[in-house]
């Protein structure tokens, strides 16, 4: 008899621990998906944004309509984009055409001198830089829900009820910029 209660007790014992991960990894996974949204509503506003820049653009770059329709098709994937990964791939993309834009420019300078086309490159690199921001925060819940699936015993409860790794917003393409100094013109 007390082999037999023990044993209850144990097994009461497992079976809170495993509601108790199983209620972290609900947890992890949802700030994960909070800080996507995060994400999303600085996404808006830069999708907001990019027609404004195109068309301020377009009567100085008349010939580089590849740039711009570049952009515009870029803008319009990521909006269509429906899962987190579907986003994350797309929005590199879109961020990638917008550095060609950048570079672009650079050989325009009227269009650079443009009142309306320097406060909109200052709104643009406003939420860029929210957006690094939320990526931040985001990478970090992702890492975090990643580690737990990833240790023992949350592993087992992870594979019980189907948590897998999740991928993190890389730059893509965009790394090898990024880990470049700025440069700096006078």
């Amino acid at each position: 008899m007390i082999v037999f209660l023990f044993l209850l007790v144990f097994l009461f014992i497992l079976f809170l621990m495993a509601v108790s991960i199983y209620n972290r990894l609900v947890r992890l996974r949802n700030n994960r998906e909070q800080a996507f949204a995060d994400i999303d509503v600085q996404l808006k506003q830069r999708h907001d944004l990019i027609p404004q820049l195109v068309d301020s653009v377009k009567g100085y770059m008349g010939h580089e309509r590849g740039v711009l329709t570049e952009i515009t098709e870029a803008r319009s994937n990521a909006m269509k984009a429906t899962t987190i990964n579907e986003k994350i791939a797309a929005e590199g993309r879109l961020s990638n055409a917008l550095e060609g834009l950048k570079v672009s420019v650079e050989a325009y300078p009227d269009l650079k001198a443009s009142q309306n086309f320097m406060e909109l490159q200052n709104e643009i690199s406003d939420i860029e830089n929210k957006l690094a921001a939320a990526r931040r925060f985001f990478n970090s819940a992702t890492k975090e829900l990643n580690v737990a699936i990833e240790v023992f015993p949350s592993n087992l409860v992870a594979i019980l009820f189907n948590f897998k790794r999740e991928t993190m917003f890389e730059l893509g393409e965009q790394r090898a910029s990024a880990d470049q100094p700025p440069k700096i013109q006078f």
